[in-house]
Parts: C-alpha cells; structure tokens; sequence
C-alpha cells in the first residue's frame, strides 16, 4: 500500500458535549478542491482556496494531521445588492491524516492567485534508497 493512500481526508469527530452545546460551537466549513502528488522525497500538496489572503490561513501540522483553514475577507460594498452569488461566506477547512509519514518541521507553504501549494518531506527512514549488491 502506498504512503499516499494513507493520506486521507477526516471530518471533525463530534466531542463529548451535549448536542446543544455542541452545534453552538460547530462552524459550518466548506471542503476545498484539493490534489496530492507523491515523489520519491516528499508529498505535494495544492489546495484551492478562491478569495483567501495569507491573513486569513491558517496551517497547522501535527503528529499524523495537517489541517489547512482559510477565511476569506470579502466584504460586500455599501449600497450594493446581490442578486446571485455561487459561494457562500463559509471558511474553508481541509483535514489530511497520515501515519507520521511526514516531517512536520519542514512543510513549506507557499500561497498564490487562491491556490496554496505545500511540500511534505518524508521522513529519511521511508524514503526509498539503493542497496549495493556484492
């Protein structure tokens, strides 16, 4: 099985609160378009995310989860109606876990146009090496 098939979306598990306090403090996020890619070194990453600036993500990486939120800033001018609008003012969040199939110290982000590019190293121990034969 391939180190990319360990790379799987997960939702929010609920927590141990009661259910009216637990939709009190669920924020409806929206899934974002997403590509993963593998190479022998690292995992990349690109995560589209129309509207956010570098302000309104965030990333955090932790043993054996990366979670990527964006909040976009539009702000409606003043005077203006909209009659139709194809997306909602909803954050975006995407939760990718994997079997520490990543050093987390060294993913780097980059964040372009509404599209966030980020490469995931993998650990030395997992990466494919050449073996002299005698």
């Amino acid at each position: 099985m391939s180190l990319l098939n360990t790379l799987i979306p997960s939702f929010p598990r609920p927590s141990s609160l009661r259910d009216e306090q637990r939709s009190a403090d669920l924020v409806h996020t929206v899934k974002p378009a997403y590509e993963i890619k593998e190479t022998p070194e690292a995992f990349g990453v690109t995560v589209h995310l129309p509207g956010v600036a570098k302000d309104g993500l965030e990333v955090t990486a932790e043993s054996g989860q990366l979670r990527i939120l964006g909040r976009r800033a539009w702000k409606q001018p003043e005077g203006w109606t909209a009659l139709h609008r194809e997306s909602a003012d909803e954050p975006f969040e995407l939760i990718l876990e994997h079997e520490n199939a990543v050093e987390t110290d060294k993913v780097a982000a980059e964040l372009r146009d509404g599209v966030l590019r980020l490469s995931l190293p993998k650990p030395e121990a997992i990466k494919p090496r050449r073996i002299a034969v005698s």
